[in-house]
């Protein structure tokens, strides 16, 4: 696979390049929580003052694991939402519906075609779901790699937000677009990573494994009431007591890792007080729990008001999606008919 450029190979130091576009997705999964905002929408908010900003729902691939089709709709509402809740503007960025732009679907398929099985069997998220799925391995879940190429390819962006988790995605999307490229002509950028720092964030009740809405107690929603955030965070997996003198943080276990990390994004100002307890053997893990409470419920109480002041008017919600898939849509399509052309499909 093309080894996947860093942030510093596409925007170089001292602020990107003119007219940079950046694509990323999130899926509709009706629970947005703090590992998505950490990860995702909180980048995606700071990358749209400087970059040219696609930010998509992405239906199409939310559809590759078992759904209920009634409660569809309102999730993508709740998405949609949560993003402008947490700081994505529509008039900023372009944000819509993956499903609402045809064009990537059409794209997956043509990319289908130079795209070995082979690799598309390697990936290491498909190897994971499809040994965890109990209804059999579907034909959508092995080509998700490549719809996920095409939603980046279509737009030709040239950086692509991602946690650490989905860098292998991003190295396929460039080993089609080179061998597109290759093929038919150069149609394709290849698109670089940015990678957010404390992308993975744990699950609170089994920092093992990363945070999921699949597990009980393992989240804090984005739009959680303040009470309860606390609670979750006081309930957090830490050690039975405070470390040896001299211990380092880079040898933490899971779970106090997992707060560092979160305290580092939340309350960055007392982060270097406690490394600096933890390292003296004198951190007192329900203090750390309070500080970081405090700073969480600081962060999302605003955004839940706002949250809810959008969820009551869901016709302006669905009309932010309408006008972001009319300004997508015209990109889309010059790139569709570019690809065709060169395919010899006229």
């Amino acid at each position: 696979m093309q080894k996947v450029e860093t942030q510093s190979e596409v925007a170089p130091h001292g602020g990107p390049p003119a007219r940079v576009r950046v694509f990323s997705g999130i899926q509709p999964t009706g629970v947005i929580h703090i590992g998505n905002y950490v990860g995702a929408i909180r980048q995606w908010a700071e990358l749209q003052r400087d970059y040219e900003s696609y930010f998509c729902i992405v239906d199409l691939h939310a559809i590759t694991v078992p759904y209920e089709p009634a409660e569809f709709p309102q999730r993508v509402l709740d998405a949609a939402a949560a993003n402008v809740a947490a700081g994505i503007d529509p008039k900023q960025s372009v944000l819509f519906v993956q499903s609402h732009v045809p064009e990537h679907s059409e794209l997956m398929w043509l990319l289908n075609i130079i795209t070995p099985v082979g690799q598309l069997e390697r990936m290491t998220q498909f190897k994971d779901k499809a040994r965890r799925s109990k209804v059999g391995v579907m034909a959508g879940l092995l080509n998700y790699p490549v719809l996920m190429a095409a939603d980046v390819l279509l737009y030709k962006a040239s950086l692509v937000p991602v946690g650490d988790d989905q860098v292998q995605h991003v190295e396929l999307m460039r080993d089609i677009a080179e061998r597109f490229n290759k093929q038919f002509g150069e149609t394709f950028p290849l698109p670089g990573v940015r990678l957010t720092k404390g992308a993975r964030i744990m699950a609170f009740n089994d920092p093992n494994v990363k945070m999921s809405k699949s597990i009980d107690g393992s989240y804090v929603a984005l739009v959680e009431r303040s009470e309860t955030i606390r609670k979750k965070v006081r309930a957090a997996v830490t050690d039975p007591g405070p470390p040896k003198k001299g211990s380092k943080l880079d040898d933490a276990t899971p779970g106090v890792a997992n707060l560092f990390t979160l305290l580092e994004v939340f309350a960055p100002a007392r982060y270097p007080e406690f490394v600096a307890a933890y390292e003296a053997g004198t951190v007192r893990y329900s203090e750390m729990k309070q500080v970081l409470a405090d700073a969480m419920v600081e962060t999302f109480a605003p955004m839940r008001k706002r949250y809810e002041e959008l969820m009551q008017r869901p016709d302006d919600i669905r009309d932010i999606l309408a006008d972001g898939a009319k300004r997508a849509r015209p990109v889309a399509q010059r790139t569709i008919e570019e690809a065709r052309h060169r395919m010899g499909l006229r």
